[in-house]
């Protein structure tokens, strides 16, 4: 398996705040990777440092077998970005954008090109609209159309669908797909676990480690646990309830709390009895296999427990 990206060590510092503390990595060409953790995780430093927009403290990259201090430049045109913050021209139309990126790149005869793009990203017929009169999932698909003017061999989206609807976020979702089939890298961080089920790989950071990395399967099947469903009234209440009463860490899911246990234990029935004796109504319970939500709520807990109030902010309710 060819290797795109190589990282070792990488640490970086913003004053007294450690964005990123240690991580090292690979990247296999042809795979969708993806970063996952809350708000101050250290995603967007990763993704930038990958790209050269800011400098590692500490460690080595490579990318495309070349180390990046020395070949920053070649690399970069190797590199599509799609940054978290919008970066396109407002006062400028779909084609004005697009024609500005490929100068960028000294993309010439790219007219063809961005026909298909267009095309795939369903905007061919809003192409000589202002960009700023667009909707957000059409904003975004723009802007994906602009960073792969010049056919990167890899692409990185800095949680791209934050912020956009549900029909547009699965349209960007679609066409990711289709560039994946069609052998194009990608690099992806997300605060959406159903988001980050879609990648070959996914790395969970949290407070500037990488806590786990592996296939999803292979992430929910590591922390060796069941999952052991309640559902009930005042969840939050009964929630604390277990918490104060056994050596558990209750997830909550709305109306639903999740208890993880060893496969083999008794723990939920003394849950059940424990609950029914001070009279809480237990509506429906149901035993099933962790999913990703579950397994990175429980490794964030048993990283740094003084970061489990912040799992709110990976999208899980």
């Amino acid at each position: 398996m060819e290797k795109v990206i190589e990282v070792s060590g990488f640490s970086k510092n913003f004053g007294e705040i450690s964005a990123v503390r240690g991580i090292s990595f690979e990247v296999i060409k042809g795979e969708m990777f993806g970063l996952v953790g809350p708000d101050g995780a250290g995603k967007s430093t990763t993704i930038r440092t990958l790209c050269g927009l800011i400098s590692p403290d500490n460690g080595e990259i490579s990318m495309f077998g070349l180390p990046q201090k020395k070949n920053l430049k070649q690399i970069q045109n190797r590199l599509g970005y799609l940054s978290q913050k919008f970066s396109l021209y407002g006062d400028l139309s779909i084609d004005e954008n697009i024609n500005f990126f490929a100068r960028i790149h000294g993309v010439k005869n790219h007219k063809e090109y961005a026909n298909t793009l267009l095309s795939f990203t369903r905007l061919i017929d809003f192409r000589a609209r202002r960009v700023e009169r667009l909707s957000g999932g059409m904003k975004q698909k723009a802007a994906l159309a602009c960073s792969l003017i010049h056919k990167p061999s890899v692409l990185f989206l800095d949680e791209p669908t934050t912020g956009v609807d549900p029909v547009s976020r699965r349209d960007f979702w679609k066409i990711l797909s289709d560039l994946l089939k069609d052998g194009l890298t990608i690099f992806i961080s997300t605060p959406y676990l159903d988001e980050a089920e879609r990648c070959n790989r996914v790395a969970l950071m949290s407070g500037g480690d990488i806590i786990s990395l592996d296939t999803p399967d292979k992430l929910k099947e590591s922390i060796q646990k069941v999952v052991h469903e309640i559902v009930c009234e005042d969840t939050f209440s009964v929630s604390r309830l277990i918490k104060e009463n056994f050596s558990i860490e209750p997830q909550l899911f709305g109306d639903r709390i999740n208890i993880l246990t060893d496969e083999s234990s008794d723990e939920i029935k003394n849950i059940i009895e424990f609950l029914s004796s001070r009279s809480v109504r237990v509506l429906s319970s149901r035993t099933m296999m962790p999913s990703l939500e579950n397994a990175f709520i429980y490794l964030v807990n048993k990283h740094k427990p003084d970061v489990k109030d912040k799992i709110s902010a990976v999208g899980v309710n």
